[in-house]
């Protein structure tokens, strides 16, 4: 149906064709061919939508579903269902993380890496240490790193008489974000003062001489240097398909032979991210020259002299890179920065009494700030609030995602009236969406739709947690009904 067919038609009629397939529930009856057009009630589109309970029960996924959808200029509830209902948001926390951590650090907070120099620099040679200084930033590359080497190298040091040292100080050394995950799943990693690669090192094998041929590397957009600092083994067994374990200098990882086939590769995350980022610098240093020692770690903040420093991104590309990537280190190191707390847990407090404080989320409880964790609950309702709160629209809106518009055989449709910019969260047997509608007519709607299958997920071994069977197809379920809901909404509450 092309645009024209909205003039010649009507939007709401072609609106009922396009989204909801119920075209023959509002023309019922009607002649192939009329040489008069025939008038129909303004409210047909409305009067042909089924109610959301049809929709809900098809989607048959267990457990519990909720749904709130408001005004978003005056935050009139419109529908819900069990809107006070605590649900785990899964990724949608991150965007209550985006509201926390601009309101608290400022749109334009921006953090800083440094190379610090403890003594003079005398014919190219630093008699002191050299200290690569985190201050937090989750953005930090290889090829950041690479081009800080270079800076130290325009400031005349191509050797060092004393150690490389790495500082994470400025935030909480974490293992992992979540424990319940599998130990191998890359978006779990560590967490410092000084991250790189959202603290991910690169796995590849390949078939060689009967055996197998594995690297591991800081790929970038431009460059891969090799990793010494995790190393991983191939291992004659068929399960666990990974192992880990750690010493003083060294994150040691095995793989299960069987698992492996002709070749492949895959992120794992690096569990102490401070020693990592000084590994591969002292790898990207050669490139230019300058041979740096083997890093090891240090809790005091150097003083010295600063020789080179990168800046990152202001923290509002920070925040729309994470809301567009659900990126859980940005997550969870953006929501450190702005609560200062030592752990993870006592951070999602500080910001759980945040949203108390502005919102009235009294009920809202959060364990890290990606939605990792499943214990993070969060109401329909609570989240609503949030989207409709004076400023929150003008400061979360433009950085979040376009989300396509699906018709009911999940084809995106094409140039839709209806626009959604949101952020999604999936988790097994979880799923939530929360953001912004434009309806046809230009109304603005906020919504949180959250589902959530509680015991099936927690029937699951550890194991079991990266890819158990039924999830994708339950994931699909519930992403089909977030699309059925919406294009209702889109029609039954146009101003």
């Amino acid at each position: 149906m092309s645009s024209s067919d909205f003039g010649r038609y009507g939007r709401r009629t072609v609106l009922s064709f396009l989204l909801y397939g119920v075209a023959g529930c509002a023309l019922a009856n009607a002649p192939e061919r009329s040489s008069r057009p025939i008038g129909k009630p303004s409210d047909a589109a409305k009067q042909a939508m089924p109610g959301a309970d049809r929709f809900v029960d098809a989607a048959n996924l267990g457990g519990k579903v909720s749904y709130v959808v408001a005004d978003a200029r005056t935050g009139q509830v419109l529908e819900s269902r069990s809107p006070l209902l605590g649900q785990p948001p899964a990724s949608v926390t991150k965007a209550m993380t985006a509201l926390y951590a601009l309101n608290t650090l400022g749109a334009g907070h921006r953090y800083r890496t440094r190379l610090v120099a403890t003594g003079p620099i005398s014919g190219g040679v630093l008699q002191g240490d050299l200290v690569l200084v985190g201050g937090g930033d989750p953005t930090l590359s290889t090829d950041d790193l690479f081009e800080l080497a270079g800076r130290l190298k325009i400031a005349g040091i191509r050797e060092i008489r004393g150690k490389l040292k790495v500082y994470g100080g400025a935030l909480p050394s974490i293992e992992e974000i979540d424990g319940t995950q599998p130990v191998q799943v890359g978006y779990n990693p560590g967490l410092s003062g000084l991250n790189l690669n959202f603290n991910r090192v690169y796995l590849e094998w390949k078939r060689a001489n009967g055996g197998y041929n594995v690297t591991m590397d800081a790929r970038s957009e431009k460059i891969r240097p090799g990793v010494g600092f995790v190393r991983t083994q191939v291992a004659d067994r068929g399960a666990p398909i990974f192992t880990y374990s750690n010493s003083a200098t060294r994150e040691n990882w095995t793989v299960a032979r069987k698992a492996l086939g002709k070749g492949g590769g895959r992120w794992l995350p690096v569990r102490r991210p401070a020693i990592y980022a000084g590994d591969v610098l002292q790898t990207v240093a050669r490139s230019h020259g300058i041979n740096l020692p083997f890093p090891e770690a240090t809790n005091a903040l150097p003083q010295g002299t600063t020789v080179a420093e990168h800046l990152s991104p202001d923290l509002r590309k920070i925040c729309r890179d994470m809301l567009k990537f659900s990126t859980n280190v940005t997550a969870e190191v953006v929501g450190l920065s702005a609560s200062k707390a030592g752990t993870l847990a006592a951070s999602g407090r500080v910001m759980a009494g945040w949203a108390e404080d502005r919102y009235g989320a009294r009920k809202a409880s959060f364990v890290d700030h990606s939605g990792l964790g499943d214990r993070t609950k969060m109401s329909a309702q609570e989240m609503v609030k949030a989207l409709t709160a004076p400023g929150a629209q003008q400061l979360l809106q433009p950085i979040l995602k376009t989300i396509a518009v699906r018709d009911s055989e999940n084809k995106v449709i094409q140039n839709s009236p209806i626009q959604i910019v949101a952020k999604t969260g999936t988790l097994n047997f979880v799923s939530g969406l929360a953001g912004y509608i434009r309806t046809p007519d230009g109304r603005d709607l906020a919504f949180a739709i959250f589902a959530a299958d509680l015991p099936r997920r927690r029937a699951l071994s550890k194991a079991e947690r990266e890819a158990p069977r039924g999830a994708r197809s339950w994931n699909g379920r519930a992403k089909k009904l977030q699309q059925q809901l919406i294009r209702r909404w889109s029609v039954v509450h146009e101003a």
